[in-house]
């Protein structure tokens, strides 16, 4: 099967069934959208560049409004948590093989901090009460995760769960886990840039473009002028 008939098959075709359970809901209503505070812990990282991987669900979505954010480099789609050999597209898909659809961010700490990048995962992205799903995807793969790459990042997430989990900011518990670094697979070229690649896609339209619709009427000071690469 090739990868254009994969992605309609389990991506298109899913969008279309949970697009018509929720046919009445307008698109920004298909994700959980709520503006969280700024991080009360969130030090500064002197250095030009650093690095995030988050997982937030599809990965197209995720990858598509990390590069619309300001002071983000580059956005990589990929998995994490597996090993190599099961990272593949295919090979995720039956929820055995550890991995989730995650992204790896390069981005530049005096324009943007680590726990903003949190914080807009949460708000627009990923539902942290969800667990192993997001949007219309069981599973998981498509879980929504932190997985810090050093102490200070650690620190950071371990007290934004802490801080959006007090506020009840949310109706249900926060289960989204920090999970230990393993390795950061890249994923196939065909799922790099596909929601900008890709803008009238049936999954996109329906689930990702109100997820950057919310970033920019949310947080319109952190959106970049065009996605980074």
């Amino acid at each position: 099967m090739t990868p254009l008939r994969r992605t309609l098959s389990l991506r298109a075709v899913t969008a279309l069934v949970a697009g018509a359970i929720v046919a009445q809901c307008t698109p920004a209503q298909a994700e959980s959208v709520v503006k969280l505070p700024a991080p009360l812990v969130d030090p500064a990282v002197n250095a030009k560049r650093a690095t995030a991987v988050l997982a937030g669900g599809c990965f197209w979505g995720v990858e598509g409004v990390f590069s619309n954010v300001k002071g983000v480099i580059s956005v990589e789609s990929g998995y994490h948590g597996g090993n190599a050999a099961t990272a593949k597209y295919e090979r995720t898909h039956d929820g055995k093989s550890g991995h989730a659809e995650a992204v790896r961010i390069v981005y530049d700490p005096s324009q943007v901090s680590y726990g903003s990048l949190l914080r807009i995962l949460f708000s627009v992205i990923a539902d942290p009460t969800l667990k192993n799903r997001q949007g219309p995807d069981t599973g998981p793969q498509y879980r929504a995760a932190i997985v810090p790459l050093d102490a200070s990042q650690r620190q950071v997430a371990t007290a934004y769960l802490s801080q959006i989990g007090g506020g009840k900011y949310f109706a249900k518990p926060i289960v989204v886990p920090i999970e230990a670094y393993k390795r950061f697979y890249p994923a196939e070229a065909n799922h790099q840039d596909f929601m900008r690649l890709n803008p009238k896609n049936g999954y996109i339209l329906r689930w990702d473009a109100p997820k950057l619709a919310a970033l920019k009427r949310l947080y319109p000071d952190m959106v970049r002028a065009k996605p980074a690469p």
